[in-house]
């Protein structure tokens, strides 16, 4: 058994970081942040790019035009657009509605969950929901939609009613527990993505930033708290490379591997945010400095579709209770 990424899936991953880098600065997020409040669709930065790259539809089959590859081969370049705070509903698309949707010309995000929030929902053309203990998918025209605020205003968020009748069921309750598991899988590995990128980011600040004639850097409190994000990036690492496994060949344990890729990667990207504001000081509460974009892309998908003590939960009722499903 290789523990390890394959070549091919570090190109990937490689390329879609370049896409991301180049599609989606910093201003980009900030655009979108001015644009929070219209109910009008917005431009999705890095959207078309990814699309022609095939990232979009990489987990749907070849028949219906996709790539065809598992969750394993995609969750490297997940984590490359975590690191670059991508905005759009990249996750729920991909990694949700990929699998199950037949027609490759439409936008989806997706709403599924303890709570029924889908992300940039005014921006897409379908949405997939859970009817009941049905996976279904949603015409954007069929929607009720309620704006509701995030901490990331990059993140649109919007609460997702429906007249009965409008979903058109496209699985059980099978495939609503797959499509579940698959979506906090990529949100894991976009939460390890931002943890990335913000000890990073603070890693170059502190050898930059000098007190007392020195780097921040060397200061032995400031390395602690650098090194335990790295130690809970690490940690989590595995757990979601393990996850992705498990949604694509071992359905009836996903749940629980998803859960827990899900809560340790939340925990690392959290850490990495108050360690990263800490080391900043002052700077990093400022508008102007771009941590406050990570940071709270961070704050926000730590939450999403549950929390860490959600799915702490969640793994004590199949482990200790035999119980299964969302």
């Amino acid at each position: 058994m290789r523990f390890a990424w394959t070549e091919v899936q570090e190109s990937f991953a490689a390329a879609v970081g370049a896409v991301c880098a180049r599609e989606c600065p910093p201003e980009r997020l900030r655009a979108l942040w001015d644009a929070a409040e219209t109910a009008q669709p917005v431009e999705l930065p890095g959207w078309a790019a990814l699309a022609d790259q095939g990232l979009l539809d990489a987990l749907a089959p070849t028949e219906h035009g996709g790539l065809g590859l598992d969750a394993v081969d995609v969750i490297p370049a997940a984590v490359a657009t975590g690191r670059a705070a991508l905005p759009g509903p990249f996750v729920e698309h991909a990694f949700v509605a990929g699998p199950v949707l037949a027609d490759r010309g439409v936008r989806a995000s997706a709403a599924l969950g303890p709570a029924p929030f889908a992300a940039h929902a005014a921006d897409v053309d379908v949405l997939v929901v859970g009817a009941g203990d049905r996976l279904c998918l949603l015409d954007r025209a069929g929607a009720r939609l309620e704006r509701c605020r995030s901490v990331d205003r990059s993140r649109r968020l919007a609460r997702v009613r429906w007249d009965p009748g409008a979903p058109r069921p496209v699985g059980g309750p099978a495939e609503l527990a797959a499509a579940f598991d698959r979506g906090i899988v990529g949100f894991a590995a976009q939460l390890l993505g931002l943890a990335e990128a913000m000890l990073e980011r603070t890693c170059e600040y502190v050898r930059e930033r000098h007190q007392f004639g020195v780097p921040v850097g060397s200061f032995q409190a400031v390395k602690h708290k650098l090194a335990d994000v790295r130690v809970a990036i690490e940690f989590a690492a595995p757990l979601v490379a393990r996850a992705g496994w498990a949604v694509t060949h071992d359905g009836e344990r996903a749940g629980v591997w998803a859960s827990m890729a899900k809560a340790a990667a939340a925990d690392a990207a959290e850490l990495a945010a108050r360690h990263a504001l800490q080391c900043h000081g002052a700077i990093g509460y400022s508008w102007e400095h771009d941590l406050h974009l990570w940071m709270k892309r961070a704050w926000a998908l730590s939450r999403a579709w549950g929390d860490a003590a959600w799915h702490r939960e969640r793994v004590a009722r199949v482990v200790l209770d035999g119980e299964d499903g969302p």
